[in-house]
């Protein structure tokens, strides 16, 4: 069996990505390069590696082993090119990845906390969907992802080996309201006070805005992607818009947070079931520290 470090590398992107032409694009390949390597890495296996479906691609079992075992040929090859370089080791460096509102309060002030205690360790992030973060971690690209999770709370995905999961908090979604609305007034709100109200909605289908569920056509008065952009569209009176507990401590001035009852959401740290490098644990005791804050 001869497995190409080319098609190793183009099935990790295509894992990350979730589609040929995803992966195509971020390598600067053609999708039909990306095709030939990855039925030549096929073909070298002797098994299928990815199952073709209409939202994109998924490893197959033999993908999920030739996946796991290219992420750790690809590290060592390159710690190997970086001491040939006369590179200072990377022991110190860990990838987060975090969902959007993640990045509004809990991971700065993790990073702060861990620069007063731990200044050699260099934190690198960045910002994605669930299921995009969940392939980065499979594919070995970010070590440790900020996730959020709803009831039932089932895994994220079915690969194996399963994900390890640590929760940080649960907490009610809340919905943030302007100050002056009847809401605010409120300690705590039902789903039903949510009907008949004017929202502030994502233009993303994966961000929340409208509240997720509501048993009636929403009235959407306007449409944003950016978190900024939507809560200063309800500090000014032109509606109301879903935002998880984390970002309570972010709001800006005119706006009020108020938690819906009934309606958990965890906010949990998922990375694979491997032992935690000394940085990557600084880490995790950093954002344990800020979620609970």
């Amino acid at each position: 069996m001869e497995l190409s470090l080319t098609g190793l590398r183009v099935l990790r992107e295509v894992a990350e990505r979730g589609t040929l032409t995803a992966a195509a694009e971020a390598l600067g390949y053609t999708q039909s390069a990306v095709s030939r390597q990855v039925a030549a890495l096929e073909q070298a296996a002797g098994a299928t590696l990815l199952e073709r479906r209409r939202d994109g691609v998924r490893l197959t079992s033999a993908g999920q082993v030739v996946l796991r075992r290219a992420v750790n040929v690809l590290t060592e090859l390159a710690a190997v090119e970086r001491e040939l370089a006369g590179v200072p080791d990377e022991g110190g460096t860990v990838r987060l990845g975090w969902f959007a509102s993640a990045g509004a309060v809990l991971v700065p002030r993790a990073l702060a906390a861990l620069r007063r205690t731990h200044p050699q360790i260099t934190v690198t992030t960045r910002e994605g969907s669930t299921p995009s973060l969940v392939r980065a971690l499979r594919a070995g690209t970010v070590d440790l992802a900020l996730l959020a999770a709803v009831p039932p709370f089932r895994p994220f995905d079915t690969a194996s080996p399963p994900l390890r999961v640590l929760a940080l908090t649960e907490r009610d979604l809340c919905v943030a309201v302007p100050v002056g609305h009847p809401l605010a007034a409120v300690r705590s709100i039902s789903v039903e006070d949510l009907r008949g109200q004017r929202w502030i909605a994502s233009s993303a289908a994966s961000e929340m805005g409208v509240w997720p569920g509501l048993d009636e056509r929403p009235v959407v008065a306007h449409t944003a992607r950016d978190w900024l952009a939507k809560l200063n569209l309800v500090a000014a009176g032109a509606g109301i818009t879903t935002v998880p507990a984390v970002l309570a401590a972010a709001v800006p001035a005119g706006v009020s947070v108020k938690p819906v009852a009934g309606e958990p959401r965890r906010l949990v740290l998922a990375r694979l079931p491997q032992p935690l490098a000394g940085a990557a644990a600084h880490l995790v005791d950093a954002l344990r520290a800020a979620a609970a804050e």
